[in-house]
């Protein structure tokens, strides 16, 4: 692996095309604005390498993913809607044109801002002793992102249960809602996370950029008019996928026997 960061809050390693990023921050890893703004450069560097595929994000220990904001941040007078950086609190949930996949490995308990990170991954691992709770109406604030993501991923009603009332949910209970992909023991964790952001590696770049596109472009669509931009040409990423060079290697693989070559174009 090479480091290509240490902040003394947030360390980055690469490891091929993949890239991992732990948040350090005893004792909670909980994110002050300038930590978010150092996860945002460097998910930045990590849209803009065309060498890395995956990122991993994890936490720290065995206790802590993220605890959120850090409230000694706020008591210090921080405010809520600081300045987090381009890809918004945790550095990628709102990072425009981000369409590799990033994989949260939750190590512990993830809560309030660090309950948001995971909900904007786009595989989760987790450890089975996580969990994951919204603190902020009990603080007198709202946890904005959850707010979006939360009502669609989980039925209205247990979805306002965890906004409005602080239900926390254990690593099981994620797994059956569809909120984890899989779960593991805490010393295999890493290592399960690795091999699935292997797996993702392998599949052709332009692929799983044109899947996450679509994916985010037509969520808010009727399936009709999902089908109707799809094929409208506006679609960058497909676009690209379609005319490139490995569209046609990967049938031409499959038939003669071996690994595709993916160029990336």
């Amino acid at each position: 692996m090479t480091e290509d960061a240490a902040t003394g809050a947030v360390t980055a390693v690469t490891d091929g095309p993949v890239l991992e990023i732990t948040i350090d921050r005893p004792k909670a890893n909980a994110l002050d604005a300038a930590a978010s703004r150092e996860l945002s450069r460097l998910f930045a560097a990590f849209r803009d390498d065309g060498d890395l595929r995956v990122a991993i994000l994890t936490g720290a220990g065995d206790r802590f993913f993220c605890a959120g904001w850090d409230l000694n941040a706020a008591a210090g007078g921080e405010e809520f809607e600081a300045d987090y950086g381009e890809g918004g609190f945790g550095g990628f949930g709102e990072l425009p044109g981000l369409l590799k996949p990033v994989i949260c490995a939750v190590n512990g308990m993830a809560i309030g801002g660090g309950f948001e990170i995971v909900l904007a991954a786009d595989l989760v691992v987790a450890a089975d002793h996580a969990r994951f709770w919204l603190p902020e109406a009990s603080l007198g604030l709202v946890p904005d992102a959850a707010s979006i993501r939360l009502p669609r991923i989980l039925p209205p009603v247990l979805a306002n249960e965890v906004l409005y009332a602080g239900r926390r949910l254990d690593a099981s209970e994620a797994l059956l809602l569809g909120m984890v992909n899989f779960l593991t023991d805490t010393a295999d964790l890493m290592k399960e996370a690795r091999s699935l952001a292997i797996q993702v590696a392998e599949a052709a770049p332009l692929s799983v950029a044109a899947a996450s596109e679509i994916r985010d472009r037509t969520a808010h669509l009727s399936l009709p008019e999902a089908f109707k931009l799809l094929r409208s040409g506006e679609l960058d990423a497909y676009e690209a996928m379609l005319a490139s060079a490995d569209a046609a290697e990967g049938p031409k693989a499959f038939t003669e026997g071996r690994a595709p070559r993916w160029q990336g174009s």
